[in-house]
């Protein structure tokens, strides 16, 4: 309001990022499931996933909204409903932590996976052996272990360092473990169903299906989940669900899995529409009628997954 800019007009570019977070960038926990599923190297994930975000990022985000604010006009010109969100809660500019502080904090997950990363390729570049050294720097680099460092960190720098009781600090974290109950149970859900899948041989019957085939795993990969994407709705039980049926190809295939776990996150992001969540939280938050979110949320979900393949298909050619 302040800026008189619509909450729309900065809502797509974020809502683009966060979108470009969930689909490709450890350690969100999706990519990183499914890295572990299909046995890449997370820091691997997150280099290309970088790469391939900041590209998508810009086409998704400043330049589909320009488009979107001439398909759907009206849209540009609601004020939201932040309600819808919950509770509000507002700070003083003197209570809230520097700008550097809240930034280093926030990205503090992945600079220790990327540093792990660097120093791996080093070490395999000039052929070091393992050590003492490489194998804290591997632990630290790990997705859990960086998350387990962030949080401790953040508790300090968002809240000790704050002057902030110690019963307001673990009431915040208690909250925080709640909210992400949901994301635990997805998570457990995909992986269930995908076992199921592989059970009854579906997976087989898919490497059956595309034996001798000439296209491309990472193809296939993000088309699958694309397919899962708009049957269930949740983007996180597709991916997981697609690992299960797109491994038993790879055994004839020595294509990067790192690129197989961002065109499995691109292919679930595709589509979004009346069964997932997150088509309904967009709608009211913004306070869109259905046929806005279609030409906004679905079509920039729908764009990210489109043009991250596009970008994941050149990177292939060379790594």
């Amino acid at each position: 309001k302040e800026l008189k800019v619509s909450i729309l007009y900065l809502g797509l570019p974020m809502a683009a990022a966060l979108s470009v977070t969930h689909g490709f960038l450890p350690p969100h926990p999706g990519p990183t499931v499914i890295a572990g599923e299909y046995g890449a190297d997370i820091g691997k994930v997150l280099v290309y996933g970088i790469i391939i975000a900041v590209p998508t990022v810009i086409i998704a985000g400043p330049v589909f909204t320009k488009i979107a604010k001439k398909i759907v006009p009206d849209s540009f010109k609601k004020s939201g409903n932040i309600a819808s969100l919950g509770e509000q809660k507002s700070f003083k500019l003197e209570e809230t932590p520097g700008f550097g502080i809240s930034v280093f904090t926030a990205m503090l997950p992945v600079i220790l996976i990327a540093l792990s990363t660097i120093i791996t390729l080093i070490q395999d570049t000039m052929g070091i052996e393992e050590n003492g050294f490489t194998h804290v720097v591997n632990l630290i680099g790990n997705a859990s272990t960086a998350m387990l460092i962030s949080i401790l960190v953040a508790v300090y720098t968002m809240g000790v360092a704050r002057n902030i009781p110690m019963k307001d600090i673990m009431d915040s974290c208690s909250t925080a473990i709640a909210q992400i109950g949901m994301m635990l149970l997805i998570i457990g859900g995909g992986g269930a169903f995908k076992q199921v899948l592989i059970d009854g041989g579906v997976g087989d019957y898919v490497a059956k299906l595309f034996e001798g085939s000439t296209m491309s795993p990472i193809l296939l990969a993000w088309l699958i989940a694309a397919i899962l994407r708009i049957s269930l709705g949740s983007a996180t039980v597709a991916a997981l669900t697609t690992v299960g049926l797109v491994v038993p190809l790879l055994g004839q295939s020595d294509v990067n899995l790192a690129l197989m776990v961002l065109s499995t996150g691109a292919g679930s992001l595709i589509a979004s529409h009346v069964n997932d969540a997150g088509f309904w939280m967009f709608k009211e938050y913004f306070g869109l009628n259905m046929k806005e979110t279609f030409a906004t949320w679905t079509l920039l979900e729908t764009l990210i997954s489109v043009v991250g393949l596009g970008f994941i298909l050149l990177m292939s050619l060379f790594v």
